[in-house]
């Protein structure tokens, strides 16, 4: 019986080893090149590992929950209905070592998806007949087989047409009856953010509900949307073993806190010009369909700021100080896995429009989980908006390897004295930390008072 056994890949990052999250395939299932075989959790981020061949699922080696070290079997695929599990030809891959490439080109066509992933090495399987093991065909990424979001691939859809066409794997009966058409990676987004899919009308191919389409209708609800309180468990204590990404984020913080010291301030703002300018933004035909907000606005504040403070833009190394004058800025980012701190590159060279575009693709990829290792290296500064949480203010620490984070605060109405008269203005507080090896309490605060000035008077940056 010719079967082929599938190594654990390091997918683009030092990998060592990972835990398997959740398979989505069982023993007996039929599989295609490019279907989600299971999803694995590095120390950064939440992969999925795509077939590099068809067949028959005959049996799981790992168990969910369980880590293992790259190189190790996982799965054992068999013979399927042609007899011999079929790996695909070279003619029809993509070698790929960075499986993240996969979100980044869905919807794509073969020819986009292969440039995409042109540069990366290839990462081998090994097929075997009986017990003789011999170097087999590379791991699929994503190519021409078809769309790996579901095990079975849609009968609807042509490889040469790149895209894909809503198929009957996608519909799920809604409670009016009327079916929902949404792919498997969109139904766990809007899982994810406790959206009802049935309350969306989709605004894709032949009304399927597209990322935008879940992430606007979860934007409209509050933050804390769950007023129910949950039940004490039955268990009277819970272990949450330390790994992965929370290993990860710990040890960084640690890193941080305990090597940099940390000095921080804190500014009240008037924000009422930057919330009637986020206003005027969104009623533009230029930012049609953008996500503008005033996290926007701070990000050009802020960048507007490192000009004038350059010193706050640096990294300390021991034996010198470097000043970056360039901004990769970042943006601290809860997630269902965890928090990172993506970066956008060269965001001191963005209009206004182009940073709102980088700002709203680093929360999506974020929120899938795709953010690729790229793309949280190398940050200069970084902002974490501690407002969306209903907070006013925090101390937050460094992302390691930087010299200042700042925190914006929550925007609200509160009472201002304005030309000696108490009125209700739109109100923030600015904090910020930072590392006092770096930067004196002078350039600290010259810089966080050059944030606020432009959250106070946002028509500076047309300065």
């Amino acid at each position: 019986m010719s079967e082929s056994e599938f190594l654990l890949p390091d997918v683009g990052e030092g990998l060592t080893e990972a835990e398997i999250v959740s398979w989505k395939v069982a023993p007996g299932d039929e599989v295609h090149v490019n279907d989600v075989l299971c999803e694995i959790e590095t120390a950064k981020s939440l992969v999925e590992l795509p077939s590099p061949f068809e067949g028959v699922v005959d049996r799981l080696l790992v168990t969910e929950g369980e880590t293992v070290e790259v190189g190790a079997p996982i799965i054992i695929v068999g013979a399927g209905a042609s007899g011999a599990a079929e790996v695909v030809g070279l003619d029809n891959v993509i070698e790929v070592d960075e499986l993240e490439v996969q979100a980044s080109t869905a919807g794509a066509g073969a020819e986009d998806a292969r440039a995409a992933a042109a540069e990366a090495p290839a990462t081998t399987l090994i097929e075997r007949e009986g017990d003789e093991p011999k170097p087999g065909a590379v791991l699929v990424g994503y190519g021409s087989a078809g769309h790996g979001a579901s095990r079975r691939r849609s009968q609807n859809r042509t490889p040469a047409e790149g895209r894909h066409v809503p198929s009957a794997a996608d519909l799920v009966p809604a409670a009016s009856a009327t079916p929902v058409i949404a792919k498997p990676p969109i139904r766990k987004l809007a899982k994810d953010l406790g959206v009802d899919l049935a309350a969306i009308t989709g605004t894709g191919i032949a009304g399927e509900i597209t990322r935008d389409d879940v992430v606007r209708h979860a934007s409209q609800a509050s933050v804390f949307r769950n007023i129910e309180t949950p039940e004490w468990s039955d268990e009277r204590e819970e272990r949450v073993p330390v790994k992965g990404m929370r290993k990860q984020i710990a040890s960084a913080m640690v890193r941080s806190k305990f090597t940099a010291p940390h000095v921080s301030v804190f500014v009240d703002v008037d924000a009422t010009r930057t919330m009637e300018f986020v206003k005027r933004l969104k009623e533009s035909t230029t930012f049609a369909g953008v996500k503008v907000s005033p996290l926007l606005i701070m990000a050009k504040a802020m960048i507007w700021a490192v000009r004038r403070n350059p010193s706050v833009n640096a990294t300390w190394t021991d034996d010198e100080i470097v000043i970056h004058h360039y901004v990769n800025l970042g943006i601290a980012a809860a997630t269902p896995r965890g928090l990172i701190v993506p970066n956008i590159k060269e965001a001191q060279s963005m209009s206004l429009l182009e940073l709102a575009h980088a700002l709203e693709q680093l929360t999506l990829t974020a929120r899938d989980g795709k953010t690729p290792p790229a793309d949280m290296q190398n940050g200069t500064i970084t902002i974490t908006n501690i407002g969306v949480f209903g907070m006013d203010t925090g101390t937050p620490i460094l992302n390691p390897g930087e010299v200042g984070i700042v925190a914006l605060g929550t925007i609200k109405q509160k009472p201002w004295v304005v030309d000696g008269e108490v009125r209700p203005r739109y109100v923030t507080t600015i904090g910020g930390s930072f590392d006092h090896r770096v930067v004196d309490g002078d350039v600290v605060s010259r810089f966080v008072a050059d944030v606020a000035a432009i959250i106070e008077e946002p028509a500076l940056l047309l300065d």
